[in-house]
């Protein structure tokens, strides 16, 4: 499978990638722990059914340290144990987050109630800023039918400069 447009070789493209590669690298600065922004990426990139974020943030969590049994049972995470009260919150958030068009109010007060219950503001704002990221990211790949399997953890980090 090839992608219908070669986002990586277009001069514009590139230029955009390195502000969003940036946003990210701010992204994996901020307090929120790697491993729940692993989890809220993959999570958004399976509901959006983005192949390529799937394969990154999935390799990119086994590089982190995740365990497969936790990758394997994000998409069913109400029903697993395997995830604390905090990522759950987390989960619930990106999931309405993403879902946006499923309900005119967006993220449940029940949900934000959550999220405000385990993370603190500067947490808070890097999983919204999160949240917003990987959607865009997901809608960029999915657009262009960019697809899954080449993706190595690091491979974007020529972009920084």
């Amino acid at each position: 499978m090839d992608a219908r447009f070669d986002m990586f070789r277009n001069e514009f493209a590139t230029r955009f990638a390195k502000r969003f590669v940036a946003a990210a690298q701010l992204l994996d600065q901020s307090p929120l722990p790697k491993s729940i922004q692993e989890l809220v990426s993959l999570r958004a990139s399976q509901i959006n059914g983005c192949g390529f974020c799937t394969d990154m943030h999935t390799k990119d969590a086994t590089a982190a340290g995740e365990t497969p049994t936790r990758l394997h049972l994000v998409a069913a995470w109400r029903d697993a144990t395997v995830f604390t009260d905090a990522e759950r919150a987390a989960l619930a958030l990106v999931e309405e987050g993403t879902r946006l068009a499923d309900t005119h109010h967006g993220v449940s007060d029940e949900t934000w109630a959550l999220v405000r219950e385990h993370y603190d503001d500067d947490q808070t704002a890097a999983l919204v800023c999160l949240v917003a990221l990987i959607n865009a990211a997901n809608r960029m790949n999915v657009i262009v039918r960019n697809p899954a399997g080449s993706y190595e953890p690091g491979m974007f980090a020529s972009l920084t400069g």
